[in-house]
């Protein structure tokens, strides 16, 4: 089990699982529909908030990548290389720093290498303009769960509407 499925799905699950009511209220009830629906979405969005922080997903995803970076470095015994996600905020992007003494080609494949680490979008070597921060990447899985969420309410909503006509 890699790391980014380790974060991200919890997150999709808390989405799907709070769309589905959600969307039940919303379509029940015309007259509670906007409010049951944006009161669905900060929900979705204020879980994705306290995954990422006070609950401490986004420290055991840096921590877990980090280890990862430390082992892939001490197995092809480059000790002198630190690699570290890109912090403030928190991105999916792995700065590799200590590397002065390597050249273009070392470069190109060090960074080639730790680009295909699980949980990394993009690994690097001098610090950069961070990347799209986890938390709004977090964010957008949590939206798209309870997308999906309204998704199969309404479909259970369409059912039990097609069902009401009968009346034997």
């Amino acid at each position: 089990m890699n790391s980014l499925w380790s974060y991200f799905w919890p997150l999709f699950a808390a989405g799907l699982l709070i769309g589905g009511p959600a969307g039940t209220i919303a379509f029940r009830r015309r007259s509670r529909r906007n409010v049951a629906l944006a009161a669905g979405l900060a929900l979705s969005l204020a879980a994705t908030a306290l995954w990422h922080g006070p609950i401490g997903a986004a420290d055991r995803f840096s921590r877990s990548v980090e280890r990862q970076a430390r082992a892939t470095l001490n197995y092809y015994e480059m000790t002198q290389i630190v690699g570290t996600l890109h912090h403030d905020p928190l991105t999916r992007r792995l700065v590799l720093s200590g590397g002065d003494k390597l050249d273009d080609w070392q470069r190109g494949e060090i960074v080639r290498l730790f680009s295909q680490l699980p949980g990394v979008s993009e690994a690097q070597l001098s610090p950069s303009p961070a990347g799209t921060p986890l938390i709004v990447e977090g964010s957008g899985v949590g939206v798209l769960g309870f997308l999906l969420g309204l998704l199969l309410a309404y479909l259970v909503d369409l059912r039990r509407r097609y069902n009401a006509q009968w009346n034997w």
